[in-house]
């Protein structure tokens, strides 16, 4: 089966930066896209903070099985109405998969229901993101863990509830560590946060990073399992 995977992305950086323009000459979400389509059979489309309703309309959502999120400089910017509209998705069963900066987005820090603050730094810290749960489908197909040679630095405490399952933790040249690969349950949804991606550096041309992403859309993905009913409800056998 193809699952429909929308990528949203701001697609700023890439326009006013030069060092981002240099490495993402496409937008962050062309390489995603391009990227995860190497690793699975996946139909997938693009969306953007410029486009009308920010490409994330009614009918794209409905058609969407799974969301990747990319966002940064322009969290504020995004509608309220488009963040309760995602929301409501994913109870419903559209995974979502969050992406580094992400964690500071609406929708994020709607599902999570806490700050989602962190420590950071960009000094080009060395990552090394350790597989801590090696029989998690999400980690299928690595080694021990994956080394990016330059990437900025997240640090513990993160501000989110504790996940359902742990999948990386990263480690940095500076000594932090950070709860790098994070999943959750919301409704029938199931979201996945995974930390590297700044946007001054390669990340997304990273071929475990995007092994990585499309195995987490393979998890993510809805199963078509049994339809909750909600509300009054009749009694099935006959009530004395």
């Amino acid at each position: 089966m193809a699952w429909k995977v929308t990528v949203w992305n701001e697609f700023l950086h890439e326009k006013t930066n030069q060092k981002v323009i240099e490495i993402y000459p496409q937008g962050i979400h062309r390489a995603i896209a391009d990227g995860i389509s190497r690793h699975g059979r996946f139909e997938v489309r693009t969306a953007t903070l410029e486009e009308p309703e920010h490409g994330l309309t009614e009918e794209v959502l409905n058609h969407t099985d799974v969301l990747i999120w990319w966002g940064h400089r322009a969290h504020h910017q995004v509608e309220d109405a488009i963040v309760n509209r995602v929301h409501q998705r994913v109870l419903e069963g559209m995974g979502l998969i969050v992406l580094h900066s992400g964690h500071f987005s609406k929708i994020f820090k709607k599902l999570m229901g806490t700050s989602c603050d962190l420590k950071w730094r960009e000094a080009t810290d060395k990552e090394r993101l350790w597989v801590v749960d090696p029989a998690h489908p999400i980690a299928e197909g690595l080694g021990q863990y994956i080394e990016l040679p330059g990437e900025e630095m997240y640090g513990e405490h993160f501000d989110i509830p504790a996940p359902d399952e742990l999948v990386f933790v990263s480690w940095f040249t500076g000594g932090e560590v950070f709860r790098s690969g994070c999943t959750y349950h919301r409704g029938q949804g199931k979201i996945f946060y995974f930390r590297p991606g700044h946007e001054t550096y390669p990340t997304y041309h990273n071929d475990e990073v995007l092994k990585v992403i499309a195995n987490a859309v393979e998890w993510a993905a809805p199963r078509r399992g049994a339809r909750p009913v909600y509300g009054n409800h009749k009694p099935i056998e006959q009530l004395p």
